[in-house]
């Protein structure tokens, strides 16, 4: 797996997100070693909630699949994902996760709460966290006020 390739372009979505002042996060989808879906947080701009960097990258790539089962699948997202996107994660079958920076208040992969590989849903997830993490933390404190939300990024782990 090119792990570092593809973070690096969820850090570029969460520039951007940040650019256009929303939260610091992008994520990307990937089968078979190509980008499928990539997406920065949209919460603000479309006053859609539920508009997470992740749910927003599975939802663009169910649609360009043309299925809704994203089996195969991994999701690289800058910070951990919540309940809710790990939820979505695991209801389209995507197969792994992979996150930068951990969020130990709404993280649900591990850090807060182990939705990711408890079984929940009959499904797990394989999960690698921390790959290009002090890149991720950077990114966060320069771009996003969401970095203060992240002890590591406070601490500049």
């Amino acid at each position: 797996m090119h792990y570092e390739l593809y973070m690096s372009a969820a850090l570029a979505e969460a520039a951007g997100a940040a650019a256009r002042g929303e939260r610091c996060d992008g994520a990307v989808g990937v089968l078979d070693d190509a980008m499928v879906a990539s997406a920065a947080d949209q919460v603000r701009g479309s006053g859609d909630p539920t508009a997470h960097a992740v749910m927003v990258t599975i939802r663009e790539a169910a649609e360009r699949m043309g299925t809704t089962s994203l089996q195969g699948m991994t999701i690289y997202a800058v910070v951990e994902p919540c309940a809710m996107c790990v939820g979505a994660l695991l209801e389209s079958d995507v197969d792994g996760l992979v996150y930068a920076v951990p969020d130990p208040v709404s993280g649900a992969a591990g850090s807060a709460l182990q939705l990711a590989s408890n079984g929940v849903l009959g499904r797990r997830l394989n999960v690698v966290s921390g790959i290009l993490q002090d890149d991720a933390v950077e990114v966060l404190r320069t771009n996003g006020k969401r970095a203060a939300a992240h002890p590591a990024a406070a601490a500049g782990h």
